[in-house]
C-alpha cells in the first residue's frame, strides 16, 4: 500500500483532496451569489479578475525568472485571448447575471454542467469525430433533466423572470465555443501561463466595462471583499490548484468524473446557505443530467477519448 510522507495511505489523501476539490470548484456559484448581494455583477467580476490576474501574473513572473518560459507565437497568443474572453469573461458574466436575476445556484450549475454533453454531440459535425447513438441519447436525457429542474425552480421562485433561465445557456454556448477553439490550438507551454492569459484578458474586459458603466468603485462593505476572497482563494486558486494536483495523482478520467458531483453539491450548498428550493423534481432532474453525463463519458472507448490536452481544456474552463 502506497503511503504519503506522513504515513497516511495515499488513497486516503487522494480521497480527501478530491472532497476538498469538489467543494472548492462548486464554491464559485455560491460566491457569485454572495458577491451579487453586495455589488453589481460588473463590480464583482472586475475586482475578482483583477486580484486573480495579479496573483497569477506574479506566479508567471516567478516561473520566468526561475526557469524561463517556452516561446509563444503571436497567433497562439491571439487565440488564447479569444478563448479566455469566451471561457472566462463570457462564461462567468452569464453565471453571475443569472444568479443576480434570481436563478438558483443549483439550477445555474446544472444548466452549465451539461456542457460536456453538448461538446460530445457536436464533436462529430465540427471536428469529424465519431458520434454514437448513446451520446445523442445522453444529450436528450441530460437536457430533459435540465428542463425538469428549471421548471421546478421557476415554479417555486417568483423573483426570476422566465428569460433569466436562458442566460446560463449563453454562457454554456461561450464555453462550448471556447472548448472547440482550444482543440484547434497547438500544445500550450504551461497551464499556469494559459490561465494567467485567460484571467488577464477577462480583467481587462471587465475593467473597461466597469469603468464605462460607472461600476468600477467597490463598496466599502467588508462582505464584498469576503466574496472576492472567497472567489479568489476557494474558486480559483483552490479549485484550479487542486485540479492540476489531482490530475497528476489520479488522471484525467478520475478528475472529470468528479465534475459530475458539482451540480448536486452546489444545489445542496445553495439550499443550506440561502434556503433555495430543493424538491423531488430537482433531485430527479439532477440525477438525470449527472447520470447522462457520467454514462456518456464512461462509455467512451479509449480510442475515442480526448487526449490529455483536450480533456484539460474542456474541464479547466468550466469553473465559475
Amino acid at each position: 500500500m502506497r503511503t504519503s510522507l506522513i504515513g497516511i495511505p495515499a488513497r486516503w489523501v487522494t480521497f480527501a483532496m478530491s472532497a476538498v476539490f469538489v467543494v472548492c470548484w462548486s464554491s464559485g456559484f455560491i460566491g457569485a451569489k454572495l458577491g451579487a448581494a453586495e455589488a453589481p455583477v460588473l463590480t464583482v467580476l472586475m475586482w475578482r479578475f483583477l486580484v486573480v490576474a495579479t496573483a497569477l501574473g506574479g506566479v508567471v513572473y516567478f516561473l520566468w525568472r526561475r526557469r524561463g518560459l517556452a516561446p509563444m507565437s503571436l497567433r497562439w497568443f491571439g487565440s488564447q485571448l479569444v478563448i479566455g474572453g469566451l471561457s472566462q469573461a463570457g462564461y462567468t458574466v452569464t453565471v453571475y447575471w443569472a444568479i443576480a436575476l434570481g436563478v438558483s445556484t443549483g439550477t445555474t450549475a446544472l444548466i452549465d454542467g451539461v456542457q460536456p454533453l453538448v461538446v460530445a454531440a457536436l464533436a462529430g459535425p465540427l471536428l469529424g469525430a465519431v458520434t454514437h447513438r448513446r451520446q445523442w441519447w445522453g444529450l436528450l436525457v441530460g437536457a430533459s433533466g435540465v428542463v425538469l429542474v428549471t421548471w421546478s425552480d421557476a415554479a417555486s421562485s417568483a423573483g426570476a423572470p422566465w428569460w433569466a433561465y436562458l442566460v446560463p445557456l449563453l454562457g454554456m454556448a461561450a464555453l462550448v465555443a471556447a472548448t472547440f477553439l482550444e482543440r484547434r490550438v497547438d500544445d500550450s507551454p504551461s497551464p499556469t501561463v494559459v490561465l494567467a492569459i485567460h484571467c488577464g484578458v477577462s480583467a481587462v474586459i471587465f475593467s473597461v466595462a466597469g469603468i464605462l458603466a460607472g461600476a468600477a468603485v467597490p463598496p466599502a462593505d467588508g462582505t464584498f471583499w469576503l466574496a472576492i476572497a472567497w472567489l479568489t482563494i476557494l474558486s480559483t486558486l483552490g479549485g484550479y490548484g487542486l485540479y492540476w494536483v489531482l490530475l497528476r495523482r489520479s488522471g484525467v478520467t478520475s478528475v472529470n468524473t468528479l465534475m459530475f458531483l458539482m451540480p448536486p453539491v452546489t444545489a445542496l450548498w445553495g439550499t443550506a446557505m440561502y434556503g433555495e428550493h430543493f424538491s423531488w423534481a430537482t433531485a430527479v432532474g439532477l440525477a438525470m443530467a449527472c447520470g447522462a453525463t457520467w454514462a456518456v463519458n464512461r462509455a467512451t472507448p479509449p480510442s475515442e477519448a480526448p487526449d490529455r490536452r483536450e480533456a484539460d481544456a474542456s474541464a479547466a474552463t468550466a469553473a465559475p
